[in-house]
């Protein structure tokens, strides 16, 4: 089969300091695979293994600070010694891009017409006119709703899933020969992700293209991919068709990465940790979870819980949005909620008005004998102390300019916990200790850390406090696989050890098995399935839960017969 794009030998470091500094970080050491024409390959591997340098090294879209040496040939070509005039011709044209975060991508001040438009004018010699049309016709394409009435619109009107539609539809403007997917699904809830899958798919058969699909998780890249390259510390491990990496993986670490995945039928004590894996050390992985006690005392009661926001309608006008309305449950001490939905299903708002992060339109949450919207500043304060919550994106949670010390020892300084600055200071290094970060980790700011490192660190946060009640919104859904693994089991082992009580809220069902007793599920605001995780993924009642279990990607599953 012809190479339609040929990596060979992949060298890119990164200098650091001055322009001519000597210390240089070698990111990607030695790579090679190739891509045939009408084919899906996809970079699987860790956080920081080198998949996204080596597909941004194609077209070279790497800071000023990197060095590539090695041979990167498209068609024959050798891209390395492309001239800039030479790489922005194939960009967009033959070679075309689409990222993680579209709202990032997207120029929030264009339309989204004016932004489709720009790539058929410029590399198709386009009119204004015909270009228009051609972007409505791309947009119907990928299946977004009202296009034409979408050209006029501006990315920040448009939801993740419709944005993502865009980049996709500019990505494949002029029809290009390759499609580079860079983590294109890890923040769209499962059915939206499975539209995405199916639409690079469909486009794919269409346009006969091929496509660098990159991705931590191995349950889309067994749906979508033909190739496989496992990728770590910079280097290929194993590569190979995907049934053959999903059924007889020769790599320790391939085998690892597909051990460490969360399963929908199973619920074990623990989550295997790469490392563990690797070197065959104990794992508890294959025991089975413990039961909880179904007579623990109840920590939290949320009765006919209501937000609704007010838009504005017309010159006096307004329009009620009923964000969550009518949620009612108990939760348990040493007890984890799962709630899942679809992206606007009410789980994030709903989790938010527990804490009064917004105000409660109507409802009761019931806390140590206490209906906290109806406390004061004061004791609100108080209370606030032993319900916290861990955000998706801990980086955006952790201030930039304080050392993690600062930053454990300032909400005990608030609260008054710790008789004084020694005291506080010893006991933010035995939370760092108990969530798994090293002593010096103390004196270090939030940017010299990796995503789990960071998760950890606001873990340690909340419990500088004691809380009794975490609230963890989307806590591990950017992290990949192995990072997941280890965040979820010190989260099970944090409750088991202090009988913490979770409100789980993630789009991942298959991490909310693994974490949940009880399992909610959202739709429009409103409660429509509630039982055991175990029910609710073995017999689920409404077909809306059913259609979520669906769209759950299952990796790569052998041919019957």
């Amino acid at each position: 089969m012809t190479a339609l794009l040929s990596i060979q030998d992949l060298q890119v470091a990164f200098r650091l300091g001055e322009r001519g500094a000597k210390t240089v970080v070698p990111a990607v050491k030695g790579v090679s695979f190739d891509i045939p024409e009408n084919t899906t390959l996809a970079l699987v591997g860790e956080s920081g293994s080198g998949k996204s340098v080596t597909a941004m090294s194609i077209l070279n879209l790497l800071p000023d600070n990197a060095q590539r040496s090695g041979r990167i040939l498209w068609q024959g070509r050798d891209l390395l010694t492309a001239s800039r005039p030479d790489l922005q011709a194939l960009r967009g044209r033959e070679i075309a891009c689409v990222f993680q975060d579209p709202m990032s991508s997207l120029n929030p001040v264009f339309s989204i017409g004016a932004q489709l438009c720009e790539p058929l004018v410029k590399h198709l010699g386009m009119g204004k006119r015909a270009a228009l049309a051609r972007a409505e016709e791309l947009l119907a394409e990928t299946g977004l709703p009202e296009p034409k009435r979408r050209l006029a619109s501006y990315p920040h009107e448009l939801s993740g899933g419709q944005q993502q539609r865009v980049m996709i539809a500019m990505a494949l403007a002029c029809e290009p020969k390759l499609l580079i997917a860079d983590e294109p699904t890890t923040a769209l809830d499962v059915t939206i992700q499975r539209q995405i899958l199916e639409l690079i798919a469909r486009m794919k058969d269409k346009l006969r293209m091929s496509v660098l699909f990159i991705s931590h998780d191995l349950g889309v890249v067994g749906e979508i991919s033909d190739r496989v390259v496992v990728m770590r510390h910079g280097t290929v491990r194993e590569q190979g068709d995907v049934a053959q990496i999903f059924s007889a993986p020769q790599d320790a670490y391939t085998r690892a990465l597909l051990a460490c995945r969360p399963s929908l039928t199973d619920s074990p004590a623990r989550l295997t940790v790469i490392d563990e894996h690797i070197t065959g050390g104990t794992t508890t992985s294959t025991a089975a979870a413990v039961a909880k006690d179904p007579d623990a005392p109840v920590v939290l009661e949320v009765k006919a819980l209501a937000k609704s926001f007010f838009i504005k309608q017309g010159l006096f006008g307004k329009r009620e949005f009923k964000a969550v309305q009518g949620v009612n449950f108990q939760l348990r001490r040493g007890h984890t909620l799962g709630v899942v939905g679809e992206s606007g299903s009410g789980k994030t708002t709903m989790g938010l008005t527990l804490l009064r992060l917004h105000e409660p339109t109507g409802g009761e949450v019931i806390f140590d004998g206490q209906n906290l919207l109806k406390l004061n500043d004061r004791d609100r304060q108080t209370m606030r102390r032993r319900i916290q919550i861990v955000f998706q994106n801990p980086y955006a949670s952790l201030n930039p300019r304080f050392t993690i010390g600062q930053t454990l020892i300032e909400p005990m300084a608030i609260h008054g916990i710790g008789a004084d600055t020694a005291e506080r200071e010893d006991r933010a290094r035995a939370l760092l200790a108990k969530v798994g970060l090293p002593p010096e980790t103390f004196f270090k700011y939030p940017h010299e850390f990796s995503g789990g490192q960071r998760q950890r660190v606001a873990i340690a946060r909340c419990l500088t406090l004691n809380p009794e009640v975490l609230v963890l919104d989307e806590a591990v859904s950017a992290l990949d696989v192995s990072v997941q693994a280890q965040v979820l089991n010190l989260l099970r082992d944090l409750q088991d050890e202090l009988g913490l009580a979770y409100v789980f809220i993630s789009h991942d069902l298959a991490v909310v098995r693994f974490i949940s007793d009880e399992v909610l599920v959202m739709k429009d605001g409103q409660v429509v399935e509630q039982a055991s995780a175990a029910q609710i993924l073995a017999a689920p009642q409404q077909d809306y839960t059913r259609r979520l279990l669906g769209a759950v990607p299952r990796g790569w599953q052998a041919p019957p017969g």
